[in-house]
Formats: structure tokens, sequence, C-alpha cells
């Protein structure tokens, strides 16, 4: 179900971007603003990795570095029937995790030095076989053309604002100023959905991974804890925020602000292991 949530959300975006690229029309510009950010999530897709891993300042290890925790990531690679990813601690006493890399070949797990000092072994294992499925299902992928396209969307539609559309005479003013305000956002809010989707997804096949979703549930009620009652992490921005088990800046918006939200509630994505465990136990 989150697959199919997934690409339909992906069918939506492409829909919204091909209806104001209808209203811009053929004009240079589109053009100009689409190779633009093709070329600018290009770059991302192949260097955000790098990017991203020196701007938490995380280290990479080897086996004699952290014997217990390499081995981890090892022995889950495994379960997964993944290649080794790198695997890196950022110096933090916030307890929290993500992975990057533009394929399973070239990916990085990353966990901080609080996570590592606030759970225990097998919810550590929870957490790394979370992270491992976003590589498995290539989310990082997923998440840039998204990007791309909610990028393409918004440069259109400031395009449409200055210049307005292909054919000024049957134009209709209004329609085109409400495009311009509401394709950005609808855009930015299917990016989210995508992203929500995708982490249910990873809870569901990291449980698998690990053997165990208790194990990862219990790992979220305390990652959780800690992320909704002390500071936000350290150099944590709303670009990246996505790419951690749970988001690391401080605070959590209700309601409609949920809409704007990278992860899905954390109190439902417990419910969901919880529920994915007691299965397995019938089985």
């Amino acid at each position: 179900m989150n697959n199919l949530k997934t690409l339909m959300l992906m069918v939506l975006l492409a829909a919204i971007m091909m209806f104001i690229g209808g209203l811009v029309g053929g004009k240079s510009g589109l053009m100009f603003m689409l190779i633009l950010s093709l070329g600018m999530n290009v770059f991302s897709y192949w260097f955000s990795d790098s990017m991203v891993l020196r701007a938490y300042g995380a280290q990479e290890i080897t086996r004699e570095d952290a014997p217990q925790l390499y081995g981890l990531v090892e022995k889950l690679a495994e379960n997964a029937d993944l290649p080794m990813p790198k695997v890196c601690i950022i110096n933090s006493d916030v307890p929290n995790a993500f992975a990057t890399g533009r394929n399973p070949d070239h990916a990085a797990v990353a966990v901080t030095t609080g996570i590592m000092n606030v759970l225990d072994y097998r919810e550590l294992s929870g957490v790394l076989g979370h992270e491992l499925s976003h590589v498995k299902n290539r989310d990082i992928l997923t998440s840039t053309i998204a990007a791309m396209m909610a990028g393409v969307i918004t440069y259109a539609a400031q395009f449409l604002a200055f210049f307005g559309s292909s054919d000024d005479e049957d134009s209709n003013p209004v329609a085109a100023l409400a495009m311009v305000i509401l394709a950005p956002i609808a855009a930015m809010l299917i990016q989210m959905a995508i992203s929500r989707s995708r982490e249910y997804e990873a809870d569901h096949d990291g449980a698998v991974i690990c053997g165990n979703p208790d194990d990862l549930a219990d790992a979220l009620e305390k990652i959780e804890y800690y992320a909704t009652h002390s500071r936000p992490m350290e150099d944590a921005t709303p670009a990246t925020a996505h790419m951690f088990i749970i988001n690391p800046l401080k605070g959590s918006g209700k309601a409609v602000m949920d809409l704007f939200r990278t992860h899905p509630d954390t109190a439902e994505r417990i419910a969901r292991l919880r529920e994915q465990a007691a299965q397995m136990r019938r089985r």
C-alpha cells in the first residue's frame, strides 16, 4: 500500500508539473528552468551523500574503531542482501541516525554517539535495519526525483508570475495567480507525503531485516522522547531533516501542520510495528 501511495503521489506531482507547464507554454524560460532543476538535482543525487556527511561532521569508522557497531551493520546488511555500506559516527548527544548514498553500492549509514549511548543492542539493530531498508528500497532516489519535480513546479510558477502564460489574451489572471501561489505549496505537500510514506515502508522492512518489529518500536519510543524533550540536533536543517529516522528539529505541530511533516506521527509508527510483531508471533 505504501508503494502504491508513493506511485500515486509521484503521478500527482507529474500532473501538476504538466498543468503548470501548459500554462507557461513553450517559452524558452521553462526549458531553461527545467534544465537548471535537473542539473541541480543530478548534482545533489551524486554528491549529496558526501555533502551531508561532511555537514554533520560524520566520521567513517572501521571494524577496529567500533567492532560492535561495525559488526552489527555487517550482519544486518547480510540479512538484507546488501553490500556493506560505509559506517559513520556523528559526535552528537542527540539520539538519531540516517542513511545516504545514491545506490546500495555507494551507501553509508550514520549514527550519533547519543543513539549509541541511549539504545541497547537490539534497539540499535532495529534502527540500523530501518536505515538499511532505505538503502535497499532506493528511497534516496525516490526523494531526489520528488524534490526535482517539486523544484520544477516552483521554478515554473515563479516564471509564470513574472512573465505570464504563453497565451496572454486568453489567460485568466486569477487562475494564473492561484497557480503561482498554490502549485509550489501543493508540490511541497506531496513531497512531504512521499517522505512519510517511505518512512512507513522503511519501518516495516527494517523490522524484517532486524528480525523483531518490537526492537524498532522500542527504539522509536526512546528517540522520540529525546527529540521532544531536549534541544534540536546541532547543525540540523529542514533540507536534511527528512533523512533522519525521526525529525531532528525541535517541535511537533498538530492538525493541519501534520501535512508539512517529513515523518509520520511516531505513535502511529510504533502502533504499526507492534501490530506487525503480533502478526509475526501468530504465524
